[in-house]
């Protein structure tokens, strides 16, 4: 095999393009590197083959009388500028993407086309020794017919060339088009593609997102605004308004703490005020979330503060109850008690307060009663290896205890006053033959038991590793 390669070279340099051609499917992407040292070797040993064999590739080759010959040779020469344009690709590419990343592949491609070109024109004009510059002057003209004729299509790659040289927004950016909002999933020679909030694909062309108004939610930082707008009775106190929404801003955990949340009036006129919390989430998409979450914050606050959002089907016949009836009422878990029995409930509720920090049922205690937050924000902590992890927050009409209650067990967590807080208490002593009775609401009580035993469960453990994935390469490697 060695003497058949080194008696016919031409046969050697054609095994070298095979094997270029093999290697750089079978290498990984991981092994990037490898890849391009592989090819500039190949290249390398292909140039030393033509060039001792007598093949230059800045001539002609020199066996005109040998038809297969002089065939073959050409082939290889031409091969010879390809190879060579193909490689300075790959090492510009290597360059490009190590400064700029995936934002400059247009650029990259528009010059590969440029390299490209160029060695195609010297292989005419050296290899095949034709006249370039009839050559040059024939593109010349299909190269004005053809621009008219795309001339849209132009407009999109040279406009896709100022968008990737400006580079208003880059790949993975939550951006505005026009008005077509989505996050940016490849900039090609032609359009830009967003994934959109519903999960639809919009494709843009360059040409109108050059001229468009482009809002980056991406930039500078990666933080997204949020704001939620309440309307209320204009005859509510303003700070009122403010302390309660503050504390419902407060409930939210997804808000970031820099730049700091905070609660405006908007605007105030006598059909109403509207009053807005406005916020920042670490991702797009958490402000779906996050804005219902504040609404429902909103609404539960203000509602233990006597202030009820704004409405044109508000009754004024509607009854006026008691802080501890009006929490039974709105409750998930004791909605379902007959008017009567809500009424001897409330007369058994006690308010008991807490100030910001005080700790209102610890870790591992056991409770022998139950508590729903009236007013106020509560911070649920868990231990994970050995550091405090806040895991949530509650607020107006939660339920703090209900382990104690049902199984005489605790939770891991523990429950303390982020701010101010007013809950009621209900001793175990006249609650529990309620639950006996009353299976509807043991069960409802008995699922928010488990809900919480089980995401206390998901936060605490340590997430499997996945192991990487290896490839063959990669496999042979370590067993050397």
């Amino acid at each position: 095999m060695l003497s058949l390669l080194t008696e016919h070279p031409l046969f050697s340099a054609l095994i070298l393009i095979l094997l270029d051609l093999g290697l750089w499917r079978l290498i990984s992407s991981r092994g990037s590197e490898w890849k391009l040292l592989v090819r500039v070797l190949i290249f390398a040993l292909f140039s030393i083959v033509l060039f001792n064999e007598g093949l230059n590739p800045m001539e002609p080759a020199p066996w005109a009388d040998n038809v297969p010959l002089h065939l073959a040779a050409t082939g290889l020469q031409i091969g010879w500028w390809l190879f060579g344009a193909r490689t300075l690709t790959v090492l510009i590419g290597a360059v490009m993407m190590q400064r700029v990343g995936h934002t400059g592949r247009l650029l990259q491609d528009l010059l590969g086309a440029v390299i490209f070109l160029i060695a195609i024109i010297a292989a005419l004009a050296y290899v095949l020794d034709l006249p370039v510059k009839g050559v040059l002057a024939t593109s010349g003209a299909l190269a004005i017919i053809v621009g008219l004729a795309l001339q849209s299509t132009l407009s999109d790659v040279f406009s896709g060339i100022v968008l990737n040289t400006t580079k208003p927004y880059q790949l993975d950016d939550w951006i505005s088009i026009d008005g077509t909002e989505g996050r940016v999933t490849d900039i090609d020679w032609r359009a830009t593609r967003l994934q959109t909030s519903q999960g639809s694909m919009a494709v843009i062309p360059n040409s109108l997102a050059a001229k468009a108004k482009i809002i980056n939610f991406s930039r500078p930082s990666n933080m997204f605004g949020v704001s939620v707008s309440v309307p209320v009775s204009p005859h509510a106190r303003p700070s009122s308004v403010i302390e309660a929404l503050e504390r419902a801003m407060q409930g939210c955990r997804q808000l970031l703490d820099t730049p700091a949340p905070s609660v405006s009036l908007k605007s105030s006129a006598s059909g109403g005020a509207e009053y807005e919390i406005s916020g920042f989430v670490a991702s797009m998409g958490e402000k779906r979330v996050v804005r219902n979450q504040l609404f429902d914050l909103a609404y539960r606050h203000l509602q233990a503060s006597g202030v009820n959002l704004l409405s044109s089907n508000e009754t004024s016949a509607a009854p006026q109850l008691s802080r501890p009836r009006a929490l039974l009422e709105s409750s998930p878990i004791f909605s379902t008690l007959r008017e009567e029995e809500k009424d001897t409930f409330s007369q058994n509720m006690t308010l008991q307060t807490f100030r910001a920090g005080e700790t209102i049922l610890a870790g591992g205690e056991v409770s022998d009663h139950l508590f729903i937050i009236e007013s106020g924000v509560v911070s649920v902590t868990l231990k994970r290896h050995g550091a405090p992890l806040e895991s949530g927050r509650m607020g107006p009409g939660e339920v703090i205890g209900e382990a104690g209650i049902l199984s005489d067990t605790a939770l891991p967590a523990d429950f303390s006053a982020k701010t101010f807080c007013a809950l009621y208490r209900i001793e175990k002593s006249y609650l529990k033959p309620c639950l006996d009775a009353r299976h509807d609401i043991h069960d409802a009580m008995q699922a928010l038991l488990d809900f919480r035993l089980h995401k206390a469960q998901s936060l605490t453990e340590d997430a499997p590793v996945v192991a990487p994935k290896r490839g063959f390469l990669q496999w042979l490697r370590n067993r050397v």
